[in-house]
């Protein structure tokens, strides 16, 4: 069978969908990629898919860039004629969804992290969207055929609470799991303590509450560096500017790193792993921080509980609290045999829930049941 995977950037599938697009074709399925071409179509050719690139455009919504992306949807699936649709990210799982519907009898998975932009932000024009895209979410989540994943329990339950998604119909698949190999557990490097917040430079990842948290630390005496790792992500609202990057490690407060490509020798080179985010689907940098044995310090949010289970692999903090970061991350810092516990802790977390065979798996098995029609 033929199984069309669409996602908004090459990229994204890079990082979270590769595992399991080779996990299908190892189980005798033909995997196409669709998705906006960041750069890394190749790639994703080199891996042996065939390449589609999707016109999706990021940013307010705009009705005309949001009915080309609906009508090349449309074409793709009458074209392609695949038995399985899954698409991930808000745009793709949306208009996806309601392509689907018109042009063509494919079964659909969708996995969904969070409800979006419009239900997180407190801006109007947010604000003013969010009637339309509820009838969405309810138009795209009601296809006959289909399986909605969700990421952690607290988004399926506000998706079913507000009537877009019947119950029935939901799985609960936590990640896109963890390459295990590819982040070893590592010792502990010795010299000056690295904190590392990994991550997009997005407000809403609390880059500024780290900031701020470093700040403290630092006015208090306390010796470390404070590092952000991660690229700016230009079309994103919640985007820091790279000037405001560029300043802070002017002051001194933080290290801006930019984007790595050798992600599990940071976390190796880290003392302590944050991540202060506002709301997550399930934060790909915890598993990995988790996986390579770093002791972590997260927010009480959803998604972030999901990996971060207090006392026993890393520490909670309310968000929005950069007094209560600092305080967790000097507890940390003050105790070389707590981190040791909680990184331990979090290896056996990362193998034993979240490693990437047992997500394949589990995706694997939702596309084996539409695909044999149990759902019907």
């Amino acid at each position: 069978p033929r199984i069309l995977m669409v996602v908004n950037r090459d990229s994204f599938f890079l990082s979270h969908r590769l595992p399991l697009a080779r996990g299908a074709r190892d189980a005798g399925m033909e995997v196409v990629v669709a998705a906006g071409d960041s750069g890394s179509a190749r790639a994703i050719e080199d891996e042996g898919f065939e390449f589609v690139s999707l016109p999706v455009a990021r940013g307010i919504l705009n009705p005309l860039s949001e009915a080309r992306t609906v009508t090349f949807l449309l074409r793709l699936y009458r074209r392609l004629q695949p038995a399985l649709i899954h698409h991930s990210t808000v745009q793709p799982v949306i208009y996806g969804s309601i392509a689907a519907r018109f042009g063509s009898d494919a079964a659909v998975v969708n996995t969904v992290s969070g409800l979006g932009y419009a239900f997180t932000s407190a801006h109007q024009t947010a604000k003013a969207l969010r009637p339309l895209l509820r009838w969405l979410w309810r138009v795209a989540l009601s296809h006959p055929q289909s399986r909605t994943i969700f990421q952690n329990p607290d988004d399926r339950a506000d998706f079913i609470r507000m009537g877009l998604v019947h119950e029935g119909a939901t799985v609960l698949i936590r990640g896109s799991g963890v390459d295990c190999g590819a982040f070893p557990p590592a010792p502990e490097p010795g010299g000056v303590p690295v904190v590392v917040l990994p991550g997009r430079m997005l407000w809403d990842k609390g880059v500024q509450e780290f900031v701020e948290a470093a700040r403290i630390l630092r006015s208090a005496g306390r010796i470390g560096r404070f590092v952000l790792v991660g690229a700016p992500d230009n079309g994103n609202r919640e985007a820091i500017p790279v000037a405001q990057l560029d300043e802070w490690t002017r002051e001194g407060t933080v290290e801006w790193w930019g984007h790595q490509s050798d992600m599990a020798a940071v976390l190796a080179g880290a003392t302590i792993v944050v991540l202060p985010s506002y709301g997550e689907g399930l934060p790909k940098a915890l598993l990995e921080a988790a996986s390579v044995g770093r002791a972590v310090v997260a927010t009480d949010v959803r998604g972030c509980r999901e990996v971060v289970r207090p006392g026993v692999n890393g520490l909670l903090v309310p968000p929005r609290d950069s007094a209560a970061l600092a305080q967790a991350i000097e507890r940390l810092l003050t105790t070389k045999d707590l981190r040791a516990r909680f990184g331990a802790a979090g290896r056996r977390i990362a193998e034993t829930e979240f490693a990437e065979p047992v997500v394949v798996k589990q995706t694997l098995a939702v596309y084996h049941d539409l695909l044999a029609g149990r759902y019907a």
